[in-house]
Order: structure tokens, then C-alpha cells, then sequence
């Protein structure tokens, strides 16, 4: 049962002793050592033998054992009541706040937990703050055996106790605070600092409180700045408390303006965004926080898009001026033209191809039919070149007619196949052309012929054989040197008939690319990359086609001059460091001390090492590359030489890729793409120059392109 406790001769112990006690408790800092302190001092004083001190938690939930007195240490850590017991005597004790004897015999719930001195009274005293709403110093002190002099005794050093903990209760908590505010405080700088724009607080008067490091960096300036500095931070200052000053006037609300300011490292002009909201301390008084948003790249950017908006408005006038001359170019040539997509739908034609394979508005059914039929003939002659995947193009005679005569059309048809640098097709075009002339021509001339036959047979029957076959073998010759002409001039034609669309075609892929009509999602980039390239492809291919009419023309102009070889083959190498990059091939030179100056055409000697080093990245899947010159015949010639541990090429194929149009490996499952150009025009570029193109080379073992060309260039006559 809980009984008050009864009331002892007030004794106490000695004021030395008392003294004593108080100078100990505080000169101790830790809780744990100043209560078991006070409880060795109560054993001393008051003949006690056993004792505990039970403080309340930070949460002010539990009391827990935290000194002892002739008690193992875990059973002082493992005493705890909980605070919401209200049945328990210890809580009902520190709730009436003054001392009890409290005996265990019938008043203690086995369910809560006995006492700590087991079957004995105790004493137990609340350790009750000076400041009530303080909960850290409650508690109690529990002593046993319950004797006279233990009353004042322990009542007294429950005062004193209770003091010191409440002070070093105190003392904890400030030293937590000041711990928490440091920290937040650096968590505060650090946060405003990696913020890029800069922050400030000004106060009421406009002087600044806080800024982060790029705040300072524009409005702050040291004793050791240069003075340039130091001027450019006292205008910064200057401009941004005019705005705060205007932003005064304009009320509580958050207010933007535009800011120009200096950049204090360079000088340069700067643009910013100032965003100022005032911000209230009841310490601090009024301020206002600031933060300038850096707009100058911004206002740059819009400039540029608007000039850029501005000339894609110029380019666009100039595409449709240069495609209504493209499609006068196409529609005065006087034979049909056709290119068809890879589905075998027409997607442009000429005029005359207009007239032949397209239904006017106000046709009669027999028009309509006939050029269906054309159509159908067309489709039929052009499916051949689907079907023949090894063929590039296709020549052959097809049987239109006329859709309003309905005359026959006799028509020679020649189509090519425009294919990627993958091998995938992306056109075909078709030149028609009208055989009714040449036929009739080919008739007369039949007859003639005949006639000329059985005169010369009635003169001379022996000599009418001979004189036939000089004449045909003439006209044949005659025939053949057309042929190459015509097929020179139309290579050359065509090629550049095709370049203009595919320069405004590379054009807008690259503005598109660039941004200029807005971001893209990464399918759209993706497909415009795949377009580019295909078209720097079939631009690449035209421009060959080209040079090899050129050259057959006898068109291609030499311009010699002095130039320093080594240079040159460090330049292509340096030129094909990406392909190097993405290959992982060993590439290396080998330059003769004796190789110096050259006099010849450099723009072609450049192209033929370029090709030469290209090929040799493109077959060579590991290994190494190896680009060689030298001086030959006495220093009179130099040689370059390009050797790789590709592929390699047969002795038979050896002399087939120096063709026009042919590869090693010209079957539809072949490995490496390309037109089979590039070793065609080296071979005939060398031969400009007065020098040679040479091969050596074996299956698996790889291949070497040597370059020999005169030292000194001959002028041309």
C-alpha cells in the first residue's frame, strides 16, 4: 500500500558536507555521473543502501533507470514504468508531486512490475524542475531502507538534483539548438550557392544581408581586384538599387524587371530577369529577396531565331525559284522522263511524259484506255529491273502509243536504279526515248544498202563483199563513238540535273536537324539522319559519275603547283580520324626524310590518297593501315602507298576494280556497299597526272595501292 511519508526529525547533514556535494554536481556536465554523485554523497550522509534515480525520456513517455546505488548496472538500465500508467504508485507519486513510503507487500500489480528493491519499503521522492512546462527534469529518487535521517537527506538532494538537472537539461538543449542551427544555416548557404542564379536579402535599406557566391560574384569586390573590377561591382550595385528602389513603389507584391548589368571578369554587357518579393522578420525586420535570372543568352537566342526565321523565308523563295527552273530545265527536254518511288508509283515526270502517261480532265474513254495501256507497259517494262537485282539498270524497247492519235510510239527506254549507300532502292528513273525517226532512218538505210549491194554486185562481184563490210565496219565505228558521246554527255547532264535537288534536299535536312523549325522527337531525328545520308550518298555517287565524264571529255582541268607531300598525307589522315575512331584500326605513316616538294595538281593527288586510305578503313575489319611515301627513279617520282591486312582481292578480280561501276564482289549479298567508282576515277586521275595506279594483293592477306607520279608535273600542251 502507498503511505505518505512520515515526517523525520528535520536532521541534515553537515553545510561542509552539503557544501561539498554542490561544488561536485557542478563541476559534472553529464547527467548519469551527477545524479550517481549525488547518490555515493546520500550513502555517505544518510547510512542509505541502495538507491536509484529514474528520469523521464526526451518524449516524456517512460521513466528509465539512470544511476544506481548497490545495484548492477543492468538492473538499473532495465528499470522503466511508462508515464501512462496512472495506476502505477511511481506515477501516481510524481503526479502528487511530494514524497511517499511505498511498500510492495498488496498494492503492487505483478502485471506493472515490482519495485526496484524488491520486498522492501522505499522512499520515493518526485525531482521536479523550477520551471513546471520543463520536461526533461522530472523524475524520481527511490532509497531504501526507509530510516530518520534519510527523510531530510533526501528530500534535500531532491532539490538540489532537480536543479542541476534541469540546468544541465538546459544546457543540452541549447547546445542542440545552437548544433541544429549551424547546420541549417550552412544547409541554407549551400543551397543558395548551387542555385546558379544569384540570390540576395536586402533590408529596408537596401543594404545587402545574404547573397550566395554568384550574388557576389557580381555585387561584391575585394581589396585585391583590379580596378576595372572594383568599377564594373559599383555600377552592378548601382543598377540593381535603382530597381530595388523602383520595386518599392510598386507594393507587397512580387514584382520582374528586366536588369542589364556588367560582367565584372570581362566587361561584357549582361542581361537579367530581377524577380523581388519582400520577405518579413520579426527579429530582422522588413527585407526583400531577390533573384536575377540570367535572359541574356535568351534574348540572344530569340534575335537569332527571328534572323534565322527570317532567312529560312529567303531560302524557301529561293528553293521554289530554283525548283520552277529545275522543272523548265526538265520540261524542255524533249524526251519523256519518269521517276517512279519503289512501290512503282510515278512521283515526277516532264511534260512530254505528261502527254503520254497522264489522263486529262475532259478525256474520251479511248484517250482514257490508251493511257492505261501506256501505263501498263511502262509498269511491265520497269518491273524488270525490280526483278534483276544484280542489274543497276535496264534497257530495252517498249510499244506506247499516241493517247490522242493513236499512232504507235515506238520508244527506246533506258531506266537506272537510285539506291542507297546500303544497297536499299529508293528510285527509279526512266528516259524514253521516241524510235520512230531512227527507225524510219534505219529502213531508207536498209534499202539503200540493198540497192548499193546489187549495184556494186553487177560491177564487181568480187570487190562488192569488201567495199560492203569497210563501210559497215565504218559506220559501226562511227556509231560506237556516238554512243560514248551520247552516253558521256548524258552522264554529265544528268548529274548535274540531279545535284540541284539534292543540294536543297541536304539543305533542309540540315535546318531541320539544326532546330530551325522546332525540337524533334528522336524517331523524326532519326529518320531525317537516315535521309541526309542517303542523299550525301547518292551525292557522292553523282559527283563521280561526273568526274568520269569529265575526264572521258577530256573536260577535267589540271592545276599544277608546289605543295610538301608529308604535309598532305598527314592532312588525309587527319581528315579520316573519325572512320579511324570507329573502326579501332591501327593506322600509321611511313614518310621518306628524302620526300619534300611536289609539283603537280594537289586537290587530285588528295583525292586519290583519300580514296585509297577510305577503301582500305572500309575492307579491313581488324588489323592495322599503313600510309607510305618515298622518292623512286633517282628522286624524279614520288610514291604513295597504301597498305592494309584487309580482305585482300584475287588475282582475277585484280584488274575489274579499276572499272567503272564494278566491285570485287558485285553479288547482291555482298558485305561492303559502294558504286564502284572511286578505284575507276583514281586509275584515271593518276593517268592525268602522268603517273600510274598499281595493285598488289592476295585473298586474306590483304592489299597495297600504290600512287606513282612525276616529282616535276608536265605542263599540258
Amino acid at each position: 500500500m502507498i503511505e505518505p511519508a512520515p515526517l523525520p526529525p528535520p536532521v541534515l547533514p553537515s553545510a561542509e558536507s552539503r557544501l561539498a556535494l554542490a561544488e561536485d554536481l557542478l563541476r559534472t556536465q553529464d547527467p548519469v555521473e551527477c545524479a550517481q554523485h549525488a547518490l555515493e554523497w546520500l550513502r555517505a550522509a544518510a547510512d542509505i543502501r541502495q538507491a536509484l534515480v529514474a528520469l523521464s525520456d526526451a518524449e516524456g513517455t517512460r521513466l528509465s533507470g539512470t544511476a544506481g546505488l548497490a545495484m548492477p548496472a543492468s538492473r538499473v538500465r532495465g528499470f522503466s514504468v511508462a508515464l501512462d500508467d496512472r495506476e502505477h504508485p511511481l506515477v501516481k507519486t510524481l503526479e502528487a508531486g511530494e514524497a511517499r513510503v511505498l511498500t510492495p507487500e498488496a498494492s503492487i500489480d505483478r502485471a506493472r512490475g515490482a519495485l526496484p528493491f524488491g520486498r522492501f519499503p522505499c522512499l520515493a521522492v518526485p525531482l521536479v524542475a523550477e520551471d513546471p512546462s520543463d520536461p526533461d527534469a522530472v523524475g524520481l529518487l527511490l532509497v531504501a531502507p526507509v530510516t530518520p535521517p534519510a527523510g531530510p537527506a533526501t528530500r534535500w538532494l531532491a532539490g538540489v538534483l532537480s536543479a542541476r538537472l534541469s540546468a544541465l537539461a538546459r544546457i543540452r538543449r541549447l547546445v542542440d539548438t545552437e548544433r541544429r542551427l549551424r547546420r541549417d544555416r550552412g544547409l541554407l548557404h549551400s543551397i543558395i550557392n548551387a542555385v546558379p542564379d544569384p540570390i540576395t536579402l536586402t533590408d529596408d535599406e537596401g543594404r545587402i544581408v545574404i547573397a550566395n557566391a554568384r550574388a557576389e560574384f557580381l555585387l561584391a569586390s575585394r581589396d585585391d581586384d583590379s580596378e576595372g573590377r572594383r568599377r564594373a561591382v559599383a555600377l552592378n550595385n548601382m543598377l540593381f538599387s535603382s530597381a530595388l528602389w523602383r520595386r518599392g513603389w510598386e507594393g507587397s507584391e512580387p514584382s520582374r524587371h528586366e536588369l542589364p548589368l556588367v560582367d565584372p571578369s570581362d566587361g561584357s554587357a549582361m542581361l537579367f530577369e530581377l524577380i523581388s518579393a519582400p520577405a518579413g522578420d520579426p527579429d530582422a525586420g522588413a527585407g526583400v529577396v531577390s533573384i536575377l535570372r540570367n535572359v541574356t543568352d535568351l534574348r540572344r537566342a530569340t534575335e537569332e531565331i527571328e534572323e534565322n526565321y527570317r532567312r529560312l523565308r529567303v531560302a524557301e523563295a529561293d528553293v521554289r525559284a530554283e525548283r520552277d527552273r529545275l522543272d523548265l530545265i526538265i520540261d524542255s527536254v524533249a524526251d519523256p522522263i519518269l521517276v517512279a518511288d519503289p512501290g512503282g508509283t510515278i512521283i515526277l515526270m516532264n511534260a512530254p511524259a505528261e502527254r503520254l502517261f497522264t489522263i486529262p480532265a475532259d478525256a474520251e474513254a479511248e484517250v482514257a484506255q490508251r493511257v492505261r495501256a501506256n501505263d501498263a507497259h511502262f509498269s511491265s517494262f520497269v518491273a524488270n529491273l525490280y526483278l534483276a537485282v544484280d542489274e543497276l539498270r535496264w534497257r530495252g524497247d517498249i510499244g506506247l502509243v499516241d493517247p490522242v492519235t493513236a499512232a504507235p510510239l515506238p520508244v527506246e527506254a533506258v531506266s537506272g536504279k537510285l539506291v542507297s549507300e546500303r544497297g536499299e532502292l529508293i528510285a527509279i528513273a526512266t528516259i524514253l526515248h521516241d524510235r520512230t525517226e531512227e527507225m524510219e532512218k534505219a529502213r531508207l538505210y536498209a534499202e539503200l544498202k540493198r540497192a548499193s549491194e546489187q549495184l556494186q554486185q553487177r560491177v564487181h562481184e568480187a570487190t562488192s563483199e569488201l567495199v560492203r563490210q569497210n563501210e559497215l565496219l565504218r559506220r559501226q565505228h562511227i556509231e560506237l563513238e556516238q554512243a560514248s558521246a551520247l552516253k558521256t554527255q548524258f552522264l554529265a547532264n544528268m548529274s548535274h540535273e540531279f545535284r540541284t535537288p539534292l543540294n536543297a534536299i541536304l539543305g533542309y535536312t540540315s535546318m531541320l536537324l539544326q532546330g530551325v523549325s522546332g525540337s524533334m522527337l528522336p524517331p523524326q531525328r532519326k529518320n531525317l539522319d537516315r535521309v541526309e545520308s542517303n542523299a550525301r550518298h547518292l551525292l557522292a555517287i553523282i559527283n563521280d559519275i561526273l568526274d568520269i565524264a569529265r575526264i572521258e571529255a577530256g573536260k577535267m582541268p589540271l592545276h599544277p603547283g608546289e605543295f610538301r607531300v608529308p604535309e598532305l598525307v598527314k592532312e588525309v589522315v587527319a581528315e579520316v580520324e573519325p572512320l579511324i575512331a570507329r573502326s579501332g584500326l591501327t593506322v600509321t605513316t611511313e614518310l621518306d626524310p628524302r620526300v619534300g616538294e611536289a609539283r603537280s595538281d594537289r586537290q587530285k593527288v588528295k583525292q586519290i590518297v583519300l580514296n585509297l586510305l577510305t577503301n582500305a578503313l572500309k575492307f579491313t575489319p581488324v588489323g592495322s593501315v599503313c600510309v607510305s611515301a618515298r622518292c623512286v627513279a633517282a628522286g624524279d617520282a614520288v610514291e604513295i602507298a597504301v597498305r592494309d591486312t584487309g580482305i585482300g582481292i584475287s588475282p582475277e578480280d585484280q584488274e575489274r576494280v579499276f572499272e567503272d561501276f564494278r566491285q570485287a564482289d558485285n553479288s547482291p549479298t555482298r558485305q561492303y556497299g559502294g558504286a564502284g567508282l572511286g578505284l575507276a576515277i583514281c586509275r584515271r586521275l593518276a593517268t592525268m597526272l602522268g603517273g600510274q595506279m598499281t595493285l598488289t594483293s592476295a585473298l586474306g592477306q590483304g592489299s597495297t595501292f600504290t600512287l606513282l607520279f612525276p616529282r616535276r608535273a608536265r605542263r599540258r600542251s
